[in-house]
């Protein structure tokens, strides 16, 4: 983050009073399903009809949710879990988060709790995967073979994964976090912002300051050879839901281990006045047993307005990965 970018964040910060700590504090926000919430609430419009999704847009209260359903949570479905057992585990949650925050003697650095996007989050689940059974599906035995061959040819090598910039990912470049990684909560810059026209969606990102165009007008996708890193996307409404389908994405995207045949399949389905549900599906047949599914909340805060992500001009975060290598390096011949 930059010195003035970090200055901004900071000030702002500074003026949030934490009520409780979040032992105590602990109001969730737990989502019905969407297609029931959906049926009691129906969207403004657009001039041109289309369901209005427009709009300033968090997802700072799904931090520290797991990908798949915990272990130690015995129930087979979200909606088998009990209120209390559910604000007990997210209270727990967050009590971890607070844990790691440096004045409660966590090791980030990064300053004070109150510092923290994602402190007390109101978590709307216990678990993100919402297809197939709150698991992650089997990879294929040619996903297990190729990176067990990716494996072996960085041990062969000999390069460490600090040897150069190009070893480090596009997020740590300030490059990209794609798609879906740029909507995934993190510890700050979990804004969004959707406009919207006739015949394009436009969703701009606060983390690695991107901004994805989402054309609706039936055009054809771009030739398989052209790669990049949002991929190619083309939307389509289905009543009130917003579907985007997602290729092309570029090779240096690691997207879970997928190949070049990846496809994505986002919804963005408005169940409140300031909820949306959305979903992305993995359909790749060469990296998954079958498809799968994951899904979290949007809520619509006009408060939390993007800032600059002006990660390019001081990415002191990488120049540290290197120089923090080097200086390994130098410990070890002597």
């Amino acid at each position: 983050m930059s010195a003035p970018r970090l200055a901004v964040l900071l000030a702002a910060l500074a003026t949030l009073v934490i009520a409780a700590p979040p032992t105590t504090a602990v109001a969730q926000t737990r989502a019905a399903s969407p297609a029931a919430a959906a049926k009691q609430w129906a969207p403004p419009r657009t001039p041109w009809g289309h369901p209005d999704r427009q709009g300033t847009y968090t997802n700072k209260d799904e931090s520290g949710i797991p990908m798949e359903k915990p272990d130690n949570v015995s129930a087979k479905a979200p909606d088998d879990v009990e209120d209390s057992e559910f604000a007990d585990i997210v209270r727990e949650r967050n009590k971890q988060t607070a844990a790691r925050a440096p004045q409660a003697g966590g090791i980030t650095g990064a300053g004070p709790t109150h510092w923290y996007e994602n402190y007390d989050a109101k978590n709307s689940r216990l678990w993100l995967v919402v297809d197939p059974s709150g698991k992650i599906p089997p990879e294929t035995e040619d996903a297990k073979k190729r990176a067990a061959a990716r494996a072996a040819e960085r041990a062969r090598s000999g390069r460490g994964e600090a040897d150069s910039w190009t070893d480090r990912s596009l997020y740590d470049r300030c490059i990209s976090l794609s798609v879906p990684g740029s909507m995934t909560p993190k510890i700050y810059g979990n804004s969004y912002e959707i406009v919207q026209s006739p015949d394009a969606v436009v969703i701009r990102y606060e983390m690695i300051h991107e901004a994805r165009i989402i054309p609706l007008d039936s055009r054809p996708q771009i030739a398989s050879s052209i790669k990049q890193y949002m991929g190619d996307a083309r939307g389509r409404w289905e009543g009130n839901t917003l579907v985007v389908e997602t290729t092309n994405f570029h090779p240096a995207v690691n997207n879970r281990g997928a190949t070049e045949s990846l496809r994505l399949i986002e919804r963005f389905t408005p169940v409140s006045p300031n909820k949306v549900e959305w979903s992305v599906t993995y359909d790749d047949a060469k990296t998954w047993t079958r498809p799968w599914t994951w899904a979290m909340q949007l809520t619509r805060d006009e408060s939390q307005a993007i800032f600059e992500y002006g990660c390019h001009e001081g990415n002191y975060g990488l120049r540290n990965i290197l120089s923090a290598a080097r200086a390994e390096e130098k410990a070890a011949q002597k």
